[in-house]
């Protein structure tokens, strides 16, 4: 059965496809010591490297809820000064699901399964992110009302959402997509700047650790988890 190269790397635990195809770019990877292209299939006996080490499979795969910093930058590139991953400073090699951006706080996923994280993405339009925002200024209904709306950022509208305020500048808002910055920008389009922004819950996992700590999900996390984005297998499947 042949596989093509940045599904192998997801599948080991090595990578997400995205940053295996990033490594292909910058002609990384080998097969059998040949520099392959985006889409190359591999097969049983195929001696694949990274940077000229062989790729072998995890042993287990591991899942983490960080609490993660100001200041720290969501990459897996060691070149980037504050990268979570020299940060986590895990034994093994790990990289994250998403992303949160360096100004802003909070839940972020950890793993070595790369499987989970092509499903999670694709599945990301469809599952719940909930975010504690404070403002620059007194929030008004009006403000408030039309965050749930959908407002016109990067050439589109965002999505309707649920956003409840929860003190003079301060307010909960759970989105269901993405988009880079995207609390940011919609509190831009209203005239407010944000001042401090966390992520408290991903789909079925709660932030209950410290700033800069991490823990393991749990069983049942991991249950639920891989429940919950079952369904991107199909999504997958019918957009091929």
């Amino acid at each position: 059965m042949e596989t093509r190269i940045n599904k192998y790397l997801s599948e080991v635990g090595y990578c997400s496809r995205r940053e295996a195809d990033r490594l292909i770019d910058q002609n990384m990877v080998t097969i059998n010591d040949l520099v392959p292209e985006k889409g190359t299939k591999i097969k049983d006996g195929d001696i694949v490297k990274v940077d000229g080490i062989v790729v072998n499979k995890t042993v287990e795969h591991v899942y983490i809820a960080l609490n993660k910093p100001v200041g720290i930058t969501c990459t897996t590139d060691r070149n980037i000064k504050g990268n979570v991953v020299d940060f986590m400073n895990y034994p093994d090699r790990i990289f994250h699901i998403g992303r949160l951006d360096k100004d802003s706080e909070g839940l972020l996923f950890m793993t070595n399964d790369g499987d989970i994280v092509n499903k999670i993405l694709r599945a990301g339009n469809n599952h719940d992110k909930e975010y504690f925002v404070r403002v620059n200024e007194a929030i008004t209904d009006e403000f408030i009302e039309g965050m749930k709306s959908g407002v016109p950022i990067l050439d589109t509208v965002t999505k309707p959402c649920v956003v409840r305020r929860t003190g003079h500048k301060e307010f909960k808002i759970i989105l269901t997509e993405g988009m880079n910055r995207q609390i940011r920008k919609m509190c831009d389009f209203f005239g407010y700047r944000v001042h401090n922004l966390k992520r408290v819950r991903i789909m079925n996992v709660h932030l209950d650790t410290e700033i800069g700590k991490w823990r393991y999900l749990t069983s049942k996390e991991i249950f639920d988890l891989k429940a919950l984005v079952a369904d991107s297998d199909k999504t997958e499947l019918a957009s091929k």
